[in-house]
C-alpha cells in the first residue's frame, strides 16, 4: 500500500507517522515527550537574542501543540534570559508570576544616549564622562536603590489611552508619561576591564522596573547620559537560568510549580470540596489563622518577616496537585482568585 505521496506505507506505525507529517508534527518529534503535550504547567525558557517574547510564545504553541500559552513578563528582542511561560490553565496564574521580583545583569555605556535607551536606538547625545570615577558611580547607584519613581520608556508596552507606548514611538510620537513607583532592591556595579566608560551592573528589582531607564537615570545622575546593552534576565523569583531551557529542549513542569514562590496550604475532606467549588472560607478553615493583609504595594512574594503568612496561597491536595489560589477577602476570610480543579460533585 502506498501513501498519497507515493511512499510505502506498510503498517499502522507508518500510517500514524504519515498523519503526523501531514499535521507538521514531525517538526517537533522527538524533541518533546508526547505526554507533555496538551497539558497544564509552566515552562522556564532562556530566550535567545533577536526573538520577541511573542515570538517565543508563538513557537512554543507549535512545539507543545497547545494554543493556550502566555508569558509572565516581556523581554526586549535584544535581551536574553529567563522567560516563564504558562501552559494551558496555568495561563490564569501568570499575574502571580509577573508580580515576582526580577534579577538582571547588563552593561551600562556611559557618555552615549540613544533614542531607545539601549544599544538598538539611534544616538541622540554624547557626553565626555571620562572624569567619572567608580566612587561617583557607587554614590549614584545608592541614590537609585530602594523605592524610586521611574518614567516608562517610549519603547515600553505600557498602555496610555488604550495604546501601547511602543506603538506611538513607531509613529514618531512622544508623549508625557507619569512616573511609576518601583523598588530596586540591589544595584551592584563594577568596571569592565579594558572597556573604559562601560559598567557591568546586576540589579534585583520589583516587577515593572525598566533597566534601560535605570541605566539612563544613572547617566543623568553622573552629569551626562548613558544607555544599556547586553541585558540578560537571570531570574524571575526562584525561576533562574540554571533550570531554563532552550526552545529545542522545552519542558513543561507541573502546575504547582507556578506558585512555588508563594506560601502553600494542603486541604482535605470537606474543605477540599469547598475549594473545588470556589467557596469563600475563613482563615481558620483554609489553615492560615495568622494571615495578615497584604500591603498596598509589595514587590516580594512569600511570607513576610515575623512568620505571619501573607497571601496569596497555593492550595494543594494531599498528592501535591494545585487546586486553586486563594487571596485575602475580608478581615477573617479568603476567596479564590483562580480555581483550577474541577468542581466537586
Amino acid at each position: 500500500m502506498t501513501a498519497p505521496d507515493g511512499s510505502a506505507r506498510t503498517d499502522g506505525t507508518d500510517r500514524a507517522e504519515h498523519e503526523r507529517r501531514e499535521r507538521g508534527a514531525n517538526r517537533i518529534d522527538p524533541l518533546i515527550d508526547p505526554d507533555t503535550q496538551l497539558c497544564d504547567g509552566v515552562a522556564i525558557l532562556d530566550k535567545p537574542a533577536g526573538w520577541t517574547s511573542h515570538d517565543v510564545v508563538a513557537k512554543s504553541r507549535g512545539l507543545l501543540r497547545n494554543k493556550k500559552i502566555g508569558h509572565s513578563g516581556t523581554l526586549d528582542p535584544d535581551a536574553t534570559g529567563v522567560l516563564v511561560l504558562g501552559v494551558g490553565r496555568v495561563t490564569r496564574l501568570l499575574r502571580f508570576l509577573t508580580a515576582l521580583p526580577k534579577t538582571y545583569v547588563g552593561e551600562v555605556v556611559l557618555g552615549v544616549e540613544t533614542a531607545t535607551l539601549d544599544a538598538a536606538g539611534d544616538i541622540t547625545a554624547t557626553h565626555d564622562m571620562s572624569g567619572v570615577t567608580l566612587a561617583d558611580v557607587l554614590v549614584a547607584c545608592a541614590d537609585l536603590t530602594g523605592d524610586i519613581l521611574q518614567i516608562p520608556p517610549m519603547v515600553s508596552a505600557v498602555k496610555v489611552d488604550g495604546k501601547r507606548l511602543h506603538e506611538l514611538a513607531r509613529e514618531g510620537k512622544e508623549i508625557e508619561r507619569e512616573p511609576r513607583p518601583v523598588t530596586v532592591h540591589r544595584f551592584d556595579v563594577e568596571e569592565v576591564p579594558g572597556d573604559p566608560g562601560v559598567l557591568r551592573v546586576e540589579v534585583d528589582c520589583s516587577s515593572g522596573t525598566y533597566i534601560r531607564t535605570l541605566a539612563a537615570d544613572l547617566g543623568h545622575a553622573l552629569g551626562g547620559g548613558a544607555h544599556l546593552r547586553a541585558l540578560r534576565r537571570t531570574a524571575i523569583g526562584s525561576f533562574a537560568l540554571d533550570e531554563a531551557r532552550s526552545l529545542e529542549a522545552i519542558e513543561v513542569l507541573p502546575a504547582r510549580e507556578a506558585l512555588r514562590d508563594y506560601p502553600a496550604v494542603v486541604v482535605r475532606g470537606d474543605i477540599l470540596a469547598a475549594v473545588r467549588n470556589g467557596k469563600v472560607l475563613t482563615l481558620d478553615e483554609l489553615g492560615v489563622p495568622n494571615a495578615v493583609l497584604p500591603p498596598a504595594r509589595s514587590s516580594i512574594a512569600g511570607p513576610p518577616p515575623g512568620g505571619a503568612l501573607l497571601g496569596p496561597w497555593a492550595v494543594l491536595d494531599e498528592t501535591g496537585q494545585l487546586l486553586a489560589v486563594y487571596e485575602v477577602h475580608r478581615k477573617a476570610s479568603v476567596k479564590p482568585a483562580v480555581v483550577l480543579a474541577p468542581a466537586a460533585t
